[in-house]
């Protein structure tokens, strides 16, 4: 069999959300083929050579570079599909967009539909992006993966007849790098280098109204009183509407106690998460929270919201708390700051034990049954 991919969220620097996913599904797909679980031939199709992190070519590992720019998929990938030179049985879309038409079946990924939910939180024109393309997606497909069952109700609810063809693959981590061994010495170097000199909540994520960072803001704004060398640090990238995020800091006079990192570097990421006394992640949706996947490997406590798929990827290890109310959030911070170290310990140990349950490799195997198990001859 012949997969082909559209890599092009995976060929991105400074990677978030499904790009991460994208990237990771690329590069262990191509373990799979190492350790002789995939036979397959893998064609990735690019807009731009390679960066330098993707897997390197081999004999049943192709890139195929076909330049374009904007609507790429529509004018460029399109085209030369139809034409199939590479022979390709089928076509797997890592995102919400795939080809309208294509003369082999596709299968695509939906990582959430907060979207349609919270409308008012996007640009116009990446919501009608989103929506029209996702519906079109979604009813071209012939398989659709999701990240959580979460996602997946959503994606029945608003469209029943993909009811049938909603698969549920979990993402994973990388247990080399996000763990509860990280040495001290990486903490403290993490720390200077963001010049974080106390204990600290962290929130790492975009910046972007669905995380909920100025509920989190109001938040430890209440219970900082109470924590005098606690500080927040605000890590991510900006996103849609960051500014008022930045102005509710600065209304609320908490410069002083909070840390605003901006983006940070996936090497960066697994000692930033392990320094911190606890991870908390407010959000009104989430399609899956890899990063609270992330603090729970490392043995941080994690405090989330208890919607979208949250429940699901913690579990019972965590403090799951309503992202609508300022004093839950508020609660299931205390409840960690204030625990004493066998609690605290406790906690921290069930994140591990839950973190174990994901895997990258489990999410690229299964993500392999799915696309092997299309018929082919029959679009």
């Amino acid at each position: 069999m012949v997969i082909g991919i559209d890599g092009n969220e995976a060929n991105v620097k400074g990677r978030v959300g499904v790009n991460e996913y994208a990237f990771q599904i690329i590069r262990n797909l191509r373990k799979l083929q190492e350790k002789g679980e995939c036979q397959d031939c893998l064609i990735v199709y690019l807009k731009d050579k390679p960066l330098s992190d993707l897997p390197k070519e081999t004999q049943k590992f192709k890139y195929k570079i076909i330049h374009g720019s904007n609507f790429w998929i529509i004018k460029n990938l399109m085209p030369y599909l139809f034409k199939n030179p590479d022979k390709i049985d089928i076509l797997f879309s890592p995102s919400h967009y795939t080809p309208i038409i294509t003369p082999m079946p596709r299968v695509c990924a939906i990582m959430d539909l907060g979207y349609l939910k919270y409308t008012e939180q996007f640009e116009k024109k990446v919501f009608w992006q989103l929506k029209w393309w996702s519906a079109v997606s979604i009813l071209a497909s012939k398989r659709i993966i999701t990240i959580s069952n979460s996602t997946k109700s959503d994606i029945v609810r608003h469209y029943p007849f993909s009811k049938q063809k909603v698969y549920v693959t979990y993402l994973g981590y990388d247990s080399k790098r996000f763990n509860s061994n990280i040495s001290d010495e990486d903490v403290r170097r993490i720390r200077n280098k963001y010049s974080i000199v106390d204990d600290y909540i962290l929130y790492l994520g975009t910046l972007k109204p669905s995380k909920n960072v100025e509920g989190l803001i109001d938040t430890f704004d209440k219970i900082r009183v109470n924590y005098p060398t606690l500080r927040l640090v605000i890590a991510g990238k900006k996103g849609w509407l960051y500014d008022s995020i930045y102005a509710k800091v600065k209304k609320l006079g908490l410069w002083p106690w909070t840390v605003q990192t901006g983006f940070i570097p996936e090497k960066d990421k697994p000692a930033l998460i392990a320094g911190a006394k606890v991870f908390v992640l407010p959000s009104f949706w989430e399609g899956f929270g890899l990063d609270a996947l992330y603090a729970m490997a490392c043995g941080v406590p994690v405090v989330v919201s208890n919607v979208g798929s949250l429940p699901e990827v913690v579990g019972n290890a965590g403090i799951l708390v309503d992202p609508n109310s300022i004093d839950s959030i508020g609660k299931g911070l205390i409840e960690v700051l204030s625990a004493d170290k066998k609690k605290y310990n406790g906690i921290s140990a069930a994140g591990v034990l839950q973190a174990r349950e994901f895997s990258w490799e489990k999410t690229a195997r299964q993500t392999l049954d799915i696309l092997k198990n299309v018929n082919t001859k029959n679009n």
